[in-house]
């Protein structure tokens, strides 16, 4: 112990007489391992710790499988199945995003809002911190609106008052009366940033209680106590053909996929994060290399001193102890730095990339990180400090002493030459993956996604109640829209959108030929994404017109339903015949729809998706033909986009005027370039 305590003293003595080689060394060392450092603090946050919740291995996600998606959107009606049949969950949950106008507390502003079953919370483990949650008879058709709010709704326009409680909420045009406070800690592993949650069972949305039709919601469960993943998925498969077999119109070949919801949460990203953390071994092993290089130039200086103290008795052992030593103060002296370097690198890349990464909020130095950085520190400082305590404690007494000696010093640039090898080869390999990926970016760069998105604009249109008394008056509504839009200085184009947008949302709708018999159920039907819009649409997104002509003001409420389709489309069901004057049976609106031109295919799904997505077809209707019983559901809120002159949109309150001028419910809310 106290031959340790001496080679740590002396050690600390020799590198205070060499301030610039352990300036160099433990800078280097601390790059190295302060990347290393941070880069295990995002693994140790994001896929290490459990979830923030009581028994998280208990949590699952289930969704519904279909035949073209194996996680799809879940209908009410089959989630209330699942809920009541189901011996595997102790509770089931659904839950589905929405966006409310926020009325009467000053300036509208248009909010996020999830519907929730009573037992989301319960499940979870989560309590309101001030209030209660819901009950289970407020998760009800037709009782009374209430709401619970986040913590930062509560601190934003209720100035944090305690008296919130039983204060009146009114979203869209509906008065919800407040039970709860659910504190911001509760949904941050979900990326939630909802700032109200009401019961989902209230929402009174016809379409929602059909059979088949997921309108967006997912669910969670608790699992029971001794219950495994795979008999909950068992036991849910067994629901899913009894479903079928009662209703198989809407569930023939559907059935349920579980996955656990820290898999749910964190599976996508695993894999780039491991990629992330080779890299930076390699970095890490690149600074023992070149440390390394710097501790065999620095014992060029020391050869006399091992050879006299070898000749007063010195063992190689002990020379060997007291280089790495040396060489272990100096990593971890590199890892200190290197954990001051993680610190701030590790904030300053969650500021600048805040939705990327899930659980990014649970991402710090604990005592794992800690442990993490002194391991990864004493086995760099063994590692580089090896293969100089071995050469310079080999030093023969006679070629040193002897004036002109240069056999040991040829074994030592022999030495530096590999250790430069071996840098230049990690470095290479670095490299490579590097151009690998400048490569691939470079070829999604020129990928044709279908449509020019340059001085795009999309925002969010919501009124705080309907457009207009009747469906008539809804689409004069969204003309008057449309027209005040394009009348903004600097607009070349506009037009209200619907369902799918490109890249950023999409929604399909289940098709038959008019050549073909009605399908017995929606699985054996075709899919097609499918986009609701006005006639700039195709000006506006540049999207190329192959043959026939696109929708126009004429194709309204009153005119023949017709429908636009794509490339892809006609390829994938007509083949070689030509659709254009061919009819197009769509089964959720109830309508056959006259195909009147082809158009590009856009590529909906992202540049590097588009080929394996499970849809490719793609079809556009005229927003004015949306048949009567689905207008109030899309009056309630939609997009727009608006294709300008200039690649800045001059003024976004410009957009609010003329929304106003049509009716002064309306919100304009999320310009954002496209």
């Amino acid at each position: 112990m106290n031959r340790s305590w001496q080679d740590v003293r002396y050690g600390i003595r020799l590198l205070a007489k060499n301030p610039g080689f352990a300036a160099i060394a433990i800078l280097t060392l601390a790059v190295g391992i302060g990347a290393n450092t941070a880069l295990f603090s995002v693994v140790n946050g994001v896929l290490l710790n459990p979830l923030p919740y009581p028994n998280p291995e208990q949590l699952v996600s289930l969704y519904a499988r279909q035949a073209h998606f194996n996680t799809a959107s879940i209908s009410y009606p089959n989630f209330l199945d699942w809920q009541r049949e189901n011996r595997s969950f102790s509770s089931m949950a659904a839950f589905r995003d929405d966006n409310f106008n926020l009325t009467g507390m000053g300036q509208p502003e248009r909010v996020k809002v999830n519907m929730i079953s009573a037992t989301f919370f319960p499940i979870l483990g989560v309590q309101a911190m001030l209030g209660r949650n819901f009950a289970e008879q407020e998760d009800q058709l037709g009782a009374a609106p209430v709401a619970l709010i986040s913590e930062g709704l509560w601190k934003r326009k209720f100035g944090a008052s305690r008296d919130v409680l039983g204060r009146s909420l009114d979203l869209d045009a509906t008065s919800y009366t407040v039970v709860g406070i659910i504190p911001a800690s509760a949904m941050k592993t979900f990326k939630d940033n909802a700032d109200v949650y009401v019961p989902i069972a209230q929402w009174n949305e016809p379409l929602f209680r059909r059979r088949g039709v997921g309108m967006g919601m997912d669910a969670v469960g608790r699992l029971k106590p001794g219950v495994t993943l795979d008999q909950a998925k068992a036991d849910m498969e067994a629901i899913a053909r009894h479903l079928a077999e009662i209703y198989p119109e809407s569930n023939k070949d559907s059935g349920v996929a579980l996955v656990s919801l820290k898999e749910n949460v964190v599976g996508e990203i695993r894999p780039f994060l491991f990629v992330l953390l080779a890299a930076v071994g390699f970095v890490l092993l690149i600074a023992c290399a070149n440390v390394a290089n710097l501790l065999l130039a620095r014992s060029t200086g020391r050869t006399r001193e091992f050879a006299i103290r070898t000749a007063l008795g010195a063992s190689r052992k002990r020379m060997v102890c007291q280089i790495l030593t040396e060489s272990v103060l100096l990593a971890l002296a590199g890892g200190a730095l290197g954990l001051l370097f993680a610190a701030w690198g590790t904030q300053a890349g969650l500021k600048a990339l805040p939705d990327a990464l899930p659980r990014a909020e649970e991402v710090h130095l604990d005592g794992r990180v800690l442990l993490f950085t002194f391991s990864a520190s004493l086995l760099a400082g063994l590692l580089f400090g090896l293969v100089p305590a071995l050469k310079s404690s080999g030093t023969r007494l006679q070629e040193t002493l002897k004036e002109g000696g240069r056999g040991g010093r040829g074994r030592r640039h022999r030495t530096q030459g590999v250790l430069v090898a071996l840098e230049v080869a990690l470095a290479l390999v670095l490299l490579a993956g590097a151009g690998l990926m400048i490569r691939s970016l470079a070829e999604l760069w020129n990928v044709d996604s279908g449509f020019d998105p340059q001085n795009v604009f999309t925002f969010g249109v919501a009124p705080s109640q309907q457009l207009g008394k009747t469906p008539a008056e809804v689409r004069a509504n969204f003309r008057r829209l449309r027209d005040a839009l394009a009348g903004v200085p600097g607009v070349q184009a506009a037009s209200l959108t619907m369902a799918s947008t490109p890249m950023r949302g999409d929604s399909d709708v289940p098709l038959w030929l008019d050549n073909e018999t009605k399908p017995a159920s929606n699985a054996e039907m075709k899919l097609s994404l499918f986009y609701a819009v006005q006639p700039d649409y195709l000006r506006l997104m540049k999207i190329p017109l192959k043959r026939g002509r696109f929708l126009e003001d004429a194709d309204n409420e009153k005119a023949p339903f017709v429908v636009v389709i794509d490339e892809d489309f006609a390829r994938l069901f007509f083949g070689n015949s030509d659709p254009i004057g061919r009819h197009v049976n769509f089964d959720v609106l109830n309508t056959s729809a006259e195909i009147i031109g082809t158009v590009g295919h856009v590529k909906q799904w992202g540049l590097d998706e588009n080929s394996s997505s499970p849809v490719h077809a793609q079809c556009y209707f005229a927003i004015d033909q949306i048949p009567d019983p689905f207008v109030p559901l899309v009056a309630r809120g939609f997009a727009a986009a608006v294709r300008t002159d200039r690649p800045v949109l001059g003024e976004a309150n410009a957009l609010q005027r003329v929304a106003a001028s049509v009716n002064s419910e309306i919100l304009v809310w999320g310009v954002r370039p496209m």
